[in-house]
């Protein structure tokens, strides 16, 4: 039997999130690297936390959430980011890194996991149904201003 070299963590500083911006960027592709710090920074005061699937010392997947609380969810845990190294897709990254948020967010007290997911997605909304039993329940809108 050959041992797991898969390790998931939180990444907590500057080194990690350099490490980190390569993969995150393939799925917001519209940040720079100095964007994306100065995002991270503001958006860790609201409780952001990112963590980090490992394989062999690299960065393999990322996700990024927050314990959040409101009038319709109560306590939950909403998955801003979700993205696997182009390399890596399909391998069960993404099905691991959300198993995680899973435990994670039962830890903190939450009563679900939420995230949002583009239209034009629908293996991904595949994926979130089939594989890990979510469910849409409503619509996201937004305005430009």
């Amino acid at each position: 039997m050959v041992a797991s070299t898969e390790k998931i963590i939180e990444l907590i500083n500057q080194d990690q999130y350099l490490e980190a911006f390569p993969v995150l960027k393939q799925l917001r592709i519209d940040l720079t690297e100095e964007s994306f710090l100065e995002l991270l920074q503001q958006m860790k005061q609201n409780g952001y936390k990112l963590f980090a699937l490992y394989d062999e010392n690299r960065i393999i997947a990322l996700t990024g959430v927050g314990l959040q609380v409101n009038f319709y969810n109560k306590k939950y845990v909403f998955v801003y980011d979700l993205v696997t190294d182009e390399k890596h897709r399909s391998k069960g990254y993404g099905y691991k890194l959300l198993n995680f948020i899973d435990r994670w967010a039962k830890e903190k007290g939450a009563e679900f996991v939420a995230l949002e997911s583009g239209l034009q997605r629908t293996n991904a909304h595949r994926f979130y149904e089939e594989k890990l039993d979510y469910t849409k329940w409503c619509y996201s809108f937004r305005k430009s201003i």
